[in-house]
């Protein structure tokens, strides 16, 4: 789950860290990329995968809606010089979710989304989470657990923990939330069976996600990945 992409570097990625500095004035750390006016508008909060930093996914947004606003966030746990994640193993295993610094980090996460809202005059029915890896576990955490607080998530490359999926009830009413799921077929550190397991548990609990496969592809986002999220998000906000 470290950093992959090297596809999004050769989109102006000098330019992107010219023009950005961490930001500390919200219960996260991030950079922004936004639009010097006060207008409303939509808001996409990157979250980043296990290992990396705030800087991985911000140079997609120049594949992506123009008219939106963006930050990248640095999860809160430092692993190493510019290396941080969302959550610790517990033990061996995979990423489960079990350990408490989840907790800590979704209440941060859903903190700062909040703040940030405000911040940039986005309600929160215009604000996006995407995710990848790790990130895109926090996506399915917060925005499930805290759907009124984001319009949306995408969820590329992920999965949803176990101690998530038990506490979803299908007798909940689900409120109008927009999901992306998006996974490579030839991912080995999240396999493919992640997403389409993510899919299928969404729709028993009466969410529509839109659901994209990518024959070949690991766990990285691939060209054809960001095209089609660049359709969601506009057809979000056309």
């Amino acid at each position: 789950m470290l950093k992959v992409f090297a596809l999004l570097t050769l989109l102006a990625s000098t330019a992107v860290h010219a023009q950005t500095s961490l930001q500390a004035d919200l219960p996260l750390k991030y950079i922004e990329q936004v639009h010097p006016d006060a207008e409303p508008r939509p808001l996409v909060i990157f979250l980043h995968g296990y290992g990396s930093n705030e800087a991985d996914l911000i140079g997609m947004k120049f594949q992506l809606p123009a008219q939106y606003n963006y930050l990248s966030v640095q999860a809160p746990m430092a692993l190493g010089e510019g290396r941080y994640q969302w959550f610790r193993k517990k033990g061996e295993g995979a990423y489960n979710g079990e350990t408490d610094d989840l907790q800590v980090s979704s209440q941060k996460l859903r903190d700062f989304i909040a703040q940030a809202a405000k911040k940039y005059h986005a309600s929160p029915d215009k604000v996006y989470l995407i995710g990848f890896s790790q990130g895109a576990m926090m996506s399915y955490e917060v925005g499930l657990r805290a759907p009124a607080a984001v319009g949306g998530f995408a969820a590329l490359s992920g999965r949803l923990l176990p101690v998530l999926k038990k506490e979803l009830k299908a007798e909940q009413q689900p409120l109008p939330l927009n999901i992306f799921i998006g996974h490579g077929t030839a991912d080995d550190p999240v396999p493919y069976r992640n997403g389409t397991d993510a899919n299928a548990q969404l729709q028993k609990l009466g969410y529509k996600p839109q659901f994209h496969a990518y024959p070949g592809v690991g766990h990285s986002i691939s060209a054809a990945e960001l095209r089609d999220l660049n359709g969601w998000l506009q057809q979000l906000n056309p």
